[in-house]
Order: structure tokens, then sequence, then C-alpha cells
């Protein structure tokens, strides 16, 4: 008999394929300290726990400010924040990032712009938000670029063309499921994120200029949506007061209890937020890795690039990464079709005065709280590893051997976190994300349904879904990574 040319394969591409810079922080798995069954069926039982648990205490609408009346929350309007000097920050560290990308070291851990585009903006600016609110909306750069383009043109502000409400936020979900694809296969360097902004600049000013600066910055600039959504997760809010802003209590997750969807790109994007990054996950594992090297590749690929491993590896290569990006793209609809499939479900058991598509939109925010469980899970050991090497990089940003501010020599030494101790921040993470789910499902079904009984027999779908999502994840976590590539 032939010998299988799979083994070869495998080994082949373990050698070849690339390291992707920024990705995670670790490259190899461990044993878990139990069987991974029993942290499933905890996790399972701790959710049907707090299931039952918020159907006999959800008996009312959440206060939006503990009982505050929103006079006297304007009355007492908390925190002033100020706008100018930290919009002038926000132009100023932009600016420098593209800056130290285009004139500064090639070396990307250490040059300014990838630890702070990719490590304080993207994840650290995630977890302010969640915190504090939308603070975003206020420092948004290429808004307050966008905003003095505007002062010197009136006609800029306000567009061209009148932005065609049928396309909704599909651009800013368009926009952002590009910015994934960057993130996970474009292999940034220093150099081309900095490309990557400038082009990214020139789109918002262009875009702003056709459709307006309100229509383009609410509909198409995908940041400003993603914080936006994140912000109803804060026990804090930013809002307009006595002609400033200030940050203000609330009670927490009172915004995801009042909110729905606007529309299905929204949907859609809150639904990316969750599976790319259950796919960025999955797609470093073993298993995923033989499902394309081993499983595809004898059923179907090796009669289109050759039985040879060696001769068909740079076909396969290619077409890995295009087949990457297809589940990537594909991963959103995934999630789509499994959500509505539930919310079908739910209307089908109880009768509710409101459609599929109205049910889809008005629990959608209650899935936020996995999604930042997710992001937090997947990322956070990089703001301990990588994050904290920012201290050092702003008395050097260029990369030059600089000591502007005297800490360029500062915490050097690379921190390695517990990997048993990053498993169980892990679990804990995921199971309580979507406990806190559970329980915000429970409050917005009292408010669609009208009473306790109801509410809690349309809910059973939904806790199915919770439990889909939170084994999966779960799983995900669990298993081998595929290590380099």
């Amino acid at each position: 008999m032939r010998p299988s040319p799979l083994p070869n394969v495998l080994t082949a591409a373990s050698i070849l394929l690339p390291t992707a810079c920024f990705a995670h922080s670790f490259g190899s798995s461990f044993n878990l300290p139990v069987p991974f069954w029993l942290y499933a069926w905890g996790s399972v039982a701790a959710l049907v726990a707090s299931f039952v648990v918020s159907g006999y205490f959800s008996r009312s609408t959440l206060p939006k400010h503990y009982g505050i009346s929103r006079a006297e929350t304007e009355r007492h309007s908390g925190l002033p924040i100020p706008i100018l000097p930290l919009r002038i920050l926000s132009v100023g560290l932009f600016a420098l990032c593209i800056a130290t990308g285009l004139l500064g070291t090639t070396n990307p851990y250490a040059n300014f712009n990838m630890t702070f585009f990719w490590i304080a903006f993207v994840l650290g600016m995630t977890y302010v938000t969640a915190l504090l609110g939308n603070l975003y909306a206020i420092v948004n750069p290429w808004q307050a670029l966008c905003a003095a383009v505007g002062q010197r043109c009136p006609r800029y502000r306000q567009g061209l063309f009148r932005y065609p409400q049928s396309w909704g936020h599909w651009p800013a979900f368009a926009l952002y499921g590009g910015f994934i694809w960057i993130e996970l296969y474009g292999e940034t360097q220093p150099y081309s994120l900095a490309l990557i902004l400038l082009g990214y600049s020139a789109l918002n000013i262009v875009g702003a200029g056709v459709f307006g600066l309100r229509d383009w910055f609410r509909h198409c600039e995908f940041f400003g949506l993603f914080f936006r959504l994140i912000a109803l997760l804060a026990p804090f809010e930013i809002a307009l007061a006595d002609g400033g802003y200030r940050i203000r209590r609330r009670t927490p997750f009172a915004a995801i209890v009042e909110s729905r969807a606007d529309d299905f790109g929204v949907l859609a994007f809150l639904l990316f937020m969750l599976s790319s990054t259950a796919f960025d996950g999955l797609s470093e594992t073993v298993a995923w890795h033989r499902w394309f090297w081993v499983d595809l590749y004898h059923a179907l690929l090796q009669k289109y690039v050759g039985r040879n491993p060696l001769a068909a590896f740079p076909a396969m290569r290619e077409l890995f990464s295009v087949w990457g990006a297809f589940w990537l793209f594909a991963s959103s609809f995934v999630y789509l079709a499994i959500y509505g499939g539930f919310i079908w479900l739910q209307r089908l058991i109880v009768a509710p005065p409101a459609g599929t598509k109205e049910l889809a939109l008005r629990f959608a925010p209650t899935l936020l709280p996995i999604a930042l469980a997710y992001h937090v899970t997947h990322y956070y050991t990089l703001i301990q590893t990588q994050g904290v090497k920012l201290i050092s990089l702003v008395s050097d940003p260029f990369g030059r051997g600089w000591n502007l501010f005297g800490t360029a020599h500062w915490l050097q030494h690379t921190i390695i976190p517990d990997a048993i101790t990053v498993w169980h921040v892990q679990v804990i993470l995921i199971v309580v994300g979507h406990g806190i789910s559970v329980y915000l499902a429970h409050r917005v079904a009292l408010c669609v349904f009208g009473n306790v009984r109801a509410a809690m027999i349309s809910q059973l779908p939904m806790l199915a879904l919770m439990l889909l999502f939170t084994v999966g994840g779960l799983w995900i976590l669990a298993q081998p990574l595929a290590g380099p590539g």
C-alpha cells in the first residue's frame, strides 16, 4: 500500500507557516488540572442556576440612575471632562503613531506604533469604555480632524449627498470585517500599519465630506460603532450637561435593557464581535489545522494540488489563507443563523407582541457581556506581556536609543503569565459573561412579554443558546494550540 502523505503535509505546514506578530501570548497548550467535561458540566450547572435565580428575582424593570430622576441627575452631573485637551492628545498620539511607523525602527516590539495601536487603543480603549462609557465619542481623532475641516467649510459638514438609509450600518460592518482580517492575516509591521492608518484617515475625511459628518460617523466609522456598543455595559455614561461633557453614574447594564440594535447591520456587527474572537481562538488550534491540512486535503484538495506534500505546499498555503478568510467572514452569518433560529424558537413557544425581526434586534444587546468576556479572555494577557512596554516606548518611540522621559529601560524583562492561572481566569470570565447575559435577557423579556411566566418560558431557547456558546467557548480554550503559524 502506498504510504499516506498526510503526516508529511502536517510536518511541512508546521515548519513553513509563518509566525504572526502580536498574535497571542501562548504558543503551546497545557494539561488541564481536571478533565474538560467537569469544567463544561460545572459551567452548565452555573448557567442553569443563574437562569433559575434570575427568573425568581427578575420581577421588575431596572431603574436607569439608581432611582434618581433625570432632572436630578443633570443637576448633579458628575465629573467634568476636559474635551479639548483630550482631543488634542488623541490626534497627537495617532499622528505620532503614523510618524513612528513611517520613520522609526522596523522592529515591531521596539516601535511605539504597534504597541500603542494594537494594545493601548484596540484593547485598552475597549476596557476603559466598558468601565467609564463612550469616551471615544468625544476624543475620536478622525472625527476631530473632520470637524476641524468642517469649521472652515460648512458645506463639508453637511456632505454632498444624503446618506442612503437602506445602507444602515452595513458599511461599518464591512470595515470592521476588513480590520479583523488585517489583524489576523495582514502580518502588519510598523510601516504597513502607518500606511493603513493613513488610508483609514483619508477614507474618513472623504466619506464625511460625501455623506456629512453626522451620518458618516454614525453609520460607517466602525470604531465608533464598536465603542458605542461596548459603552452600553458601563456603570457610567458620558453625557452632555451644563454645556460640556460629564461622566455620571447609572445602574450597571441598564443601557442594555433599554437598548435595541438599530438594524440588521448592527446585529451582524455585534455577532461578528463574538464570532471573530471565537474564530481567532479556533484557528490557532490543532483541530482547525488538522481539518484543513489532513481532512480537507485527503477528501478534496489533493486531487487539485497533488499528492506530493512539498510540491503541494505553496498552493496549500495560499488556500489555507483563503479558507481562513472565508470562515472568518462567514462566522458572523453562521452566528446570525444560529441566533435567528433560537429567536424563532422563542417566538414559537410564546406568542410575543412583536415579530421575529423585532425580537432579534431587541435581544441583541444582551449578547454584549459575552462579547466582552470573549474579548478579555482572548487578549488580556497581551496587556500583561506587551502593554507594559508602552512605559518604555514613550521614551524611545522611534526605536533610536532615546530616553526622553527616563523610562526607556523600565520593565525590560518579559512577563510570562502562569498558564494554569490564565486558564482559570478565562473560564471564570466566560461563565460570568454568559451568566450576566442570561440575567439581562430575563430583564428584556420582562419588558417585552410583560409577565414573569411568559418571560421565563420565552427564555428557554436563549438559555440553550447561552449554554451552546459557553461550552463551545470552553472547548476552544481547552484545545491544544498548533504553535507557530
